[in-house]
């Protein structure tokens, strides 16, 4: 394939908009990805359409039906994600462009998946469109952080997120937390936990803060993803009052993940009441995290935002397990070595030992900062064979 040359301006600002566009979807397409699309003639910006839900019609597709009549000759289609080139249950986007006349196509991302990367592109170029590929290819790429892992691994995007201290501290030694990070932060994490279809914390966590574990929006809007409560031994069902996930209004949403150490009363309790439970078969009071993934595949569970605490993030670190990582950090210092550490449970030796995270994103919050990316291990990860804990 011919590289294309640099986009020039205008490709990037009517790029911007199907991004924008494609946002309107923000957490409602999962498994299927987000995506907008323009179109353009005589440089003016004429339609637009967006991927809605699972199942619906293609951006492509809206943004054609949205025009009502044929594109002018020249017109130019700006799309956030490579066209389909088969066809599914919404025929392929490919066919649709070359039947609608259109001449060019401007794309941001090429389709992650392998079995398809380019080949949209070379079925428009062998049908006469110019095909233009890679403007602002990192920002559409970043709409589909949990598409990208899903389609080419099969499995759900495990990621975590974390509030510290400058000096990497995420609780006082008294253990209190709230609030590290300021109003700002915390909005931009209700906006993540309505992209991921599913939210996850420990059951200490559950025990010790209570929390609702919804997404809610700045005009007050409440959504309530799968909330799962990873409990090996369902400590969180013991005493008479039970936590908010297990009697509120969306407790149907909420799934315990535990093990057969858990007590099987108890897990006829909570399915009595209406809360799902995964028992995990596991020789000891630990959730095998692999199979919680393949658990989460099997029922088309296609990203999960784990909120902790420490130790069940600090679990899947050890375990591999951790994909992405959102780390927001406050302009303030504890300086005690007491107070509680984001993680632990590592032992590198050097920093070559050390985790890293890639391809990053930076934001600014009020005062705070946010850090995020994916999770790279390196080849030999160093345990502290001296952390255990249980959960």
């Amino acid at each position: 394939m011919i590289p294309n040359p640099p986009a020039n301006e205008e490709h990037e600002v009517f790029m911007r908009r199907a991004i924008e566009l494609a946002r309107h979807g923000w957490g409602r397409t999962h498994p299927n990805p987000l995506v907008g699309a323009v179109i353009v003639e005589n440089g003016q910006l004429v339609s637009g359409g967006w991927h809605a839900q699972d199942g619906g019609p293609h951006a492509e597709r809206v943004a054609l039906a949205a025009l009502g009549r044929p594109p002018k000759p020249g017109a130019t289609l700006y799309v956030t994600l490579e066209p389909c080139s088969t066809h599914g249950r919404t025929g392929a986007c490919c066919d649709l462009i070359k039947e609608a006349g259109i001449k060019r196509v401007v794309i941001g991302a090429t389709d992650p998946n392998p079995a398809h990367a380019g080949r949209a592109v070379d079925v428009l170029r062998d049908a006469g469109v110019e095909v233009v590929v890679g403007v602002c290819e990192r920002a559409c790429r970043d709409l589909n952080l949990i598409f990208n892992h899903w389609i080419t691994t099969g499995t759900p995007l495990i990621a975590g997120k974390v509030a510290v201290t400058l000096d990497g501290k995420s609780a006082c030694r008294t253990g209190e937390s709230k609030w590290i990070t300021g109003d700002e932060s915390r909005a931009d994490v209700h906006h993540w936990r309505r992209y991921f279809p599913a939210i996850a914390v420990g059951a200490m966590t559950v025990l010790r803060d209570n929390p609702r574990l919804t997404a809610r929006s700045p005009d007050g809007e409440e959504w309530c993803p799968v909330r799962f409560v990873f409990d090996g031994l369902l400590r969180t069902v013991i005493d008479r009052h039970l936590p908010s996930v297990y009697t509120d209004e969306f407790h149907e949403r909420t799934i315990v993940v535990t093990t057969p150490h858990g007590g099987l009363g108890y897990v006829r309790k909570l399915r009595e009441m209406g809360v799902q439970v995964w028992v995990m078969e596991s020789g000891s009071q630990r959730v095998p995290f692999q199979s919680f993934r393949q658990k989460c595949a099997e029922e088309r569970i296609a990203g999960v935002y784990v909120e902790g605490g420490a130790q069940l993030l600090s679990e899947l670190v050890r375990a591999r397990q951790l994909d992405y990582l959102f780390s927001y950090r406050a302009p303030i210092l504890f300086a005690d070595d007491k107070a509680k550490g984001m993680l632990s449970g590592l032992r590198p030796d050097t920093p070559g030992h050390a985790i890293r995270l890639e391809d990053t994103r930076h934001n600014t919050f009020g005062d705070d900062a946010l850090l995020r990316g994916h999770v790279v291990y390196p080849e030999k990860l160093l345990l502290d064979e001296t952390v255990f804990s249980l959960r």
